[in-house]
């Protein structure tokens, strides 16, 4: 494939800029084994990647958890002060984030987590500020795999659909990158690239692939 460079490169935040998959799901899984529905963390990742903290209630409770009126108000809270305790920066974000700042590239997060979760797990690394103004939530738009978010963080680039890039670990985001006709790369650090390539779209293993599959 040849390559142009983009002009907008748009980002997931858990588990592509930010390690928090593992923690969060360790959280959940506790969670939900304790009201009745043993799981590990690992199952959570594989249900429950690229979704929202509603669809984990819904799904669990279809699978027989008896979960509380307040599960959600309760497993934000044990999340966010599980991210408080620290999470790792992905492997070669900073690097791509400054190869794309020293080329021009607009940047942007488009996730189906709530603002505070994001303000907790990127705060500390500089991340919630580098992409200040430029983040997207569930919170105001339909989750992924609808395209708002992504249709919108285009918009307000003002660049063209054809022109940005997005990058997401999970088959919801790769598919609201399709539905917003913007280029998909699936981030396929967790073995999820069979998942991903089943959504059409282009896999990579490693952050450092992505300079060059677009073009850097």
């Amino acid at each position: 494939m040849i390559n142009t460079l983009p002009k907008l490169v748009i980002f997931d935040c858990d588990g592509v800029l930010v390690d928090t998959e593992g923690p969060v799901n360790e959280v959940i899984a506790d969670s939900l084994t304790r009201y009745g529905l043993p799981v590990s963390a690992h199952e959570c990742q594989e249900l429950f990647v690229g979704g929202t903290i509603f669809g984990v209630h819904d799904e669990a409770k279809r699978r027989g958890a008896d979960l509380p009126d307040n599960w959600v108000d309760e497993t934000l809270l044990a999340i966010f002060a599980r991210i408080e305790a620290g999470v790792e920066v992905i492997d070669g974000i900073p690097e791509l984030l400054d190869q794309l700042e020293a080329r021009g590239i607009a940047t942007a997060i488009a996730s189906n987590g709530p603002m505070g979760k994001m303000e907790r797990s990127l705060g500390p690394s500089g991340l919630w500020q580098r992409f200040e103004g430029r983040i997207y939530s569930r919170e105001g738009f339909t989750p992924k795999p609808a395209p708002d978010m992504v249709i919108q963080a285009v918009k307000d680039a003002g660049v063209d659909a054809a022109n940005a890039v997005m990058i997401d670990d999970s088959s919801n985001g790769c598919l609201a990158a399709v539905r917003a006709e913007v280029r998909a790369i699936g981030y396929a650090a967790e073995g999820q690239g069979e998942t991903l390539r089943a959504a059409g779209v282009e896999v990579v293993t490693s952050i450092d692939q992505i300079a060059e599959l677009i073009g850097l």
